[in-house]
């Protein structure tokens, strides 16, 4: 369990600067959004392309994929209905709400959960194919459409492959899928651009946690609550019935599927959210509430699950 505390104690470190940086005023709440922008438009892609185009492609067709593409769809399903029956009929709030209660951290928390809880850092990768080259295009088309202005057919058509984090993600797929071995005078420079995505990420969230307390009154509290409890309660338990009763999966696969199910909400919410400016709050606060709850489920996970 040393690696799921040591993960989670990075986050909050990186996130508590992002705090202090911003109740010293040397941030202000207006910095966030170039913190946020520099993420999006430049070192995610760079992070995002790298870690693809070294991925083996052949985890995409697992059973492990397979269980937990099912188990994202169901759990998808059922907060978008229970939200646009009780919460919303935004449908902004409702794509950030949706995206929040199924889409996991798997970059920051993910790795150290597989080498460390689960025994092997292969079951990162299907996950993180199938957020970033199925999940994110979809979740950004849907925002980008939702955005003022006249739609033509092609410009909806398109809208997906103008991100530069899905044509960066596509990027990678494409190199890892050919074999292609990048000179190091190109992966040099995108090292070190990847890798100020995540420290970006995680201090604008920071940054906007100073002056509002998560789950305030007005804020979308039943929202957040509802994908938070979809998140780390709900996902888990669907990931283990589909693993066990539907797939067939051995006990250790189980094991896995449950235990990635269970990870909080990345922080890649919060970053669409705050660059299409809807449902901001909603997303940080889910990510909030799903990271502390986090540590005790996949704790409970381990004890009941493991093979």
């Amino acid at each position: 369990m040393a690696g799921v505390f040591t993960g989670f104690g990075i986050i909050a470190f990186v996130i508590f600067i992002g705090w202090l940086l911003s109740a010293l005023g040397i941030v202000s709440q207006e910095g966030r959004l170039v913190l946020n922008r520099v993420a999006f438009f430049a070192a995610s892609p760079a992070l995002l392309f790298l870690v693809l185009s070294r991925a083996d492609l052949h985890v995409v067709f697992s059973g492990v994929l397979l269980a937990s593409a099912a188990t994202i769809a169901i759990a998808a399903v059922l907060y978008w209905a229970i939200a646009r029956l009780l919460f919303t009929k935004d449908p902004g709030r409702l794509v950030i709400g949706t995206s929040a209660s199924v889409y996991a951290n798997i970059n920051n928390i993910g790795l150290p959960v597989a080498i460390y809880v689960i025994g092997d850092a292969q079951y990162v990768g299907p996950m993180l194919i199938l957020q970033l080259v199925v999940m994110a295009p979809i979740v950004l088309g849907a925002l980008d459409l939702l955005q003022p202005g006249r739609k033509s057919i092609a410009r909806i058509l398109l809208q997906p492959v103008r991100n530069p984090i899905v044509i960066a993600s596509a990027l990678g797929v494409v190199v890892a899928a050919t074999g292609l071995q990048l000179p190091e005078f190109v992966e040099a420079p995108l090292e070190i651009l990847g890798g100020a995505a995540i420290p970006l990420m995680l201090l604008a969230f920071g940054v906007s946690l100073r002056g509002t307390r998560p789950l305030e009154r007005g804020t979308g509290r039943r929202e957040v609550l509802a994908a938070s409890a979809l998140k780390a309660i709900v996902m888990p338990a669907i990931a283990w019935v589909l693993a066990t009763f539907v797939f067939g999966l051995e006990p250790v696969h189980v094991y896995a599927v449950t235990v990635m199910a269970a990870l909080p909400t990345a922080q890649n919410m919060y970053q669409y959210a705050l660059r299409y400016n809807t449902g901001e709050i909603i997303a940080r606060d889910v990510i909030f509430v799903t990271t502390l709850a986090s540590i005790p489920v996949m704790l409970v996970i381990a004890w009941l699950v493991h093979p």
